[in-house]
């Protein structure tokens, strides 16, 4: 699945150890979707992605995204996981796309022989 937007606010780094001793990192950056009603979205980054992806605020990206949820002592928690990062669009937003009014033709060369 994929989330395009503007990456609005980076949070602080965490980091620990898990109960088997390995140690562990997550950075979560908050992406704002384009659109008449813009949502928020935060998204975690594990490991190595964090320094391999160095996300800005400010750009526009395109994430691919894992979602998953987990139980937990009666209640359920969710979690969006970033896995790729796609800066091909270089900021500008959605690709222009030319704007059609019709499709009406008064021309004889433009009509369909059906």
């Amino acid at each position: 699945m994929d989330l395009s937007g503007k990456v609005i606010n980076q949070l602080p780094e965490v980091s620990g150890s898990s109960k088997s001793g390995n140690s562990w990192r997550k950075q979560e950056y908050i992406i704002e979707t384009g659109g008449q009603y813009p949502k928020k979205v935060c998204v975690s980054i594990w490991g190595d992605k964090i320094d391999q992806f160095g996300l800005k605020v400010g750009e526009q990206v395109t994430l691919g995204i894992d979602v998953e949820s987990r139980e937990y002592n009666g209640r359920w928690y969710t979690e969006v996981k970033a896995y790729k990062v796609d800066r091909s669009q270089g900021g500008a937003g959605a690709p222009v796309m030319p704007e059609v009014d019709t499709f009406y033709s008064e021309s004889e060369e433009d009509k369909l022989p059906f």
